[in-house]
């Protein structure tokens, strides 16, 4: 719609007027902003119940050349102090382990921030490259290794790497040692026990759980109803897990902390507890004694309601009534 002659402020106002459902819907002028390339957006009051802090915006565009006035939208906005609906919040968000079933899965993505890329040993990574590799790759037809540079320094590898720091401060790699390569405070030992920390831990997993996930993890659990503050504990006389002998420590930095329980009278068998944690089930506890006496508590007595229960109607026999007739008759007469 374009108009030639007409103001542009009155323009933007039968425009409001027009989309609005009554005429005392739309309020003064707010202003005007000159949004770029002739494009004005014109604000105006809004006066409908329940919008209190939007405002008419009305867009035209003015052609200079022709110095004309064209339409191009309407709209209703919001200010900051209309009243709106909270964000949107993706349902995947929104979700908690507790609306999950055990049908449903939710996946990790690729770049969960959880979780970071396990540990590969260094001489098969060497023997990957030496796989992959072409003639074309060096002069010798070799190819270096990823993780070293030439000068020695570390590339950025994938996986988690574990190095030796000798008495100099200098950092070794435990797994690339040549054989005639000495390392002092007994590099033989420390490279076994790292392999056995491998295993034990089993860090050659794809992906393993980084600290940080691991912090979060033993800050949920323990704030939970199997930490130090469900009602459970409160009521175990305390009796903490740790002394149980129904708890299974835990390897790692975790074991520090918590365990599982293993007792199959407990609410918590087969669950992680903290060692603070209590359940009322200490293997500790003794039983009650037994006694062959049967407790009998005192009858109590309802005198609050009265039941009323309906009679069946008596069987009507003559000769029986007769009967009982004479002896009233006889009793009576005595």
């Amino acid at each position: 719609m374009v108009q030639e002659d007409l103001d542009p402020e009155e323009l933007a106002r039968r425009v409001a007027l027009s989309v609005a459902a009554d005429s005392d819907e739309v309020g003064g002028l707010v202003g005007r902003t000159l949004i770029g390339d002739g494009v004005w957006d014109y604000r105006f009051v809004s006066a409908i119940k329940g919008y209190e802090g939007w405002q008419w915006s009305v867009t035209l565009y003015h052609d200079e050349d022709a110095d004309t006035w064209t339409v191009d939208e309407s709209s209703l906005v919001p200010t900051d102090a209309a009243l709106q609906p909270p964000a949107w919040v993706p349902w995947k968000d929104r979700l908690l382990p507790s609306d999950l079933s055990v049908t449903d899965a939710m996946g990790t993505d690729p770049d969960d921030p959880r979780l970071t890329a396990g540990y590969k040993p260094v001489q098969a990574s060497l023997q990957a490259s030496e796989v992959q590799q072409t003639p074309g790759d060096n002069e010798e037809g070799q190819k270096a290794p990823a993780s070293v540079d030439a000068d020695g320094t570390d590339e950025e590898t994938d996986g988690a790497v574990f190095r030796l720091l000798d008495r100099s401060g200098d950092e070794k790699d435990i797994h690339g040692q040549e054989q005639n390569d000495q390392v002092s405070f007994g590099a033989q030992t420390s490279s076994d026990d790292l392999d056995e920390a491998v295993d034990r831990f089993a860090l050659t997993r794809r992906h393993l759980m980084t600290a940080e996930a691991r912090s979060a993890t033993a800050k949920r659990w323990y704030e939970g109803q199997h930490g130090p503050k469900s009602l459970s504990t409160r009521t175990a006389k305390g009796k903490a897990c740790e002394t149980c002998g129904f708890m299974i420590p835990l390897a790692g930095d975790l074991g520090t902390m918590f365990g599982v329980c293993a007792n199959r009278w407990s609410p918590d068998d087969g669950r992680v507890v903290s060692l603070d944690h209590g359940c009322g089930e200490h293997s500790e506890i003794e039983p009650q004694e037994e006694s062959h006496l049967w407790v009998q508590s005192q009858p109590a007595y309802d005198d609050l309601h009265i039941d009323v229960v309906r009679q069946k109607p008596r069987e009507e026999r003559p000769e029986v009534e007769l009967m009982e007739q004479i002896q009233s008759e006889d009793g009576s007469e005595d």
